[in-house]
């Protein structure tokens, strides 16, 4: 019988490849003394931050014509709203503006039309609904609420901290109904819920001349907005 004989660069490789497979063995056996936990707190708040879109549409067989009355309406309707614009309150933006051909049902342009947009948002809502009546030129399209990133972040900072003791309370109590005295920390992490800007809302109702509303403010109700946070990882219980 012919025997084999292990060199030492041979036997060094059985070594490293057996000590590898039990550092991976060794990684893969569960803990029994890790818990994967998780608390979520949340907070219910009014939205702070009032967003209204205005527009309008023209329609003529010369583009000029269209472009000259769009400009018009969005100029009246700036220099209305820019009596009251003040920053943070009440912010002032122009929106979409566009020019675009209409074709004949047999090819070719037969007209133009086009439209144009004005936002007015902020915090000073009374201001922003009393603004709606004295806008003329314009419509009004969409209309919503948001919270703002200051009254989030304020919000968050609370409901974080009511999480996190969540977290704690339960990791101990947990602890102690398994057997064990305390426990510490292992692997957490800290979720928020991101909100975004104004998102105003189609109002399709609300699609009528500013002139037959003039001078009337525009019914508004903010709503409220929940602000969550989730803390989740994994503690380590201890004898």
């Amino acid at each position: 019988m012919k025997r084999i004989h292990a060199t030492p660069a041979t036997l060094a490789l059985t070594l490293a490849l057996a000590g590898v497979v039990g550092s991976a063995q060794a990684q893969t056996a569960p803990r029994k003394d890790a818990l994967n936990l998780s608390a979520t707190a949340s907070q219910e708040v009014t939205r702070d931050t009032l967003a209204v879109v205005f527009s309008t549409t023209r329609d003529g067989s010369d583009a000029a014509t269209v472009q000259r009355q769009l400009k018009q309406a969005l100029d009246a309707a700036l220099a209305e709203a820019r009596k009251v614009a003040k920053s943070g309150e009440v912010e002032v933006q122009t929106g979409n503006f566009a020019l675009y051909p209409r074709y004949a049902a047999k090819g070719g342009i037969n007209g133009w039309q086009g439209s144009a947009e004005l936002l007015v948002q902020g915090k000073d809502t009374a201001t922003i609904a009393q603004l709606t009546g004295r806008i003329n030129t314009l419509s009004i399209a969409r209309v919503g609420y948001s919270l703002s990133r200051e009254a989030r972040e304020k919000v968050e900072a609370e409901v974080v901290s009511q999480a996190i003791s969540r977290y704690k309370a339960r990791a101990a109590d947990y602890a102690r109904q398994f057997g064990f005295s305390g426990y510490q920390i292992g692997e957490v992490s800290v979720n928020t819920s991101e909100g975004g800007g104004p998102m105003p809302m189609a109002a399709p109702m609300m699609r009528m001349k500013a002139a037959a509303v003039m001078d009337e403010a525009l019914p508004v109700e903010a709503g409220k907005e929940t602000v969550s946070v989730n803390v989740n990882g994994v503690v380590l219980m201890s004898k």
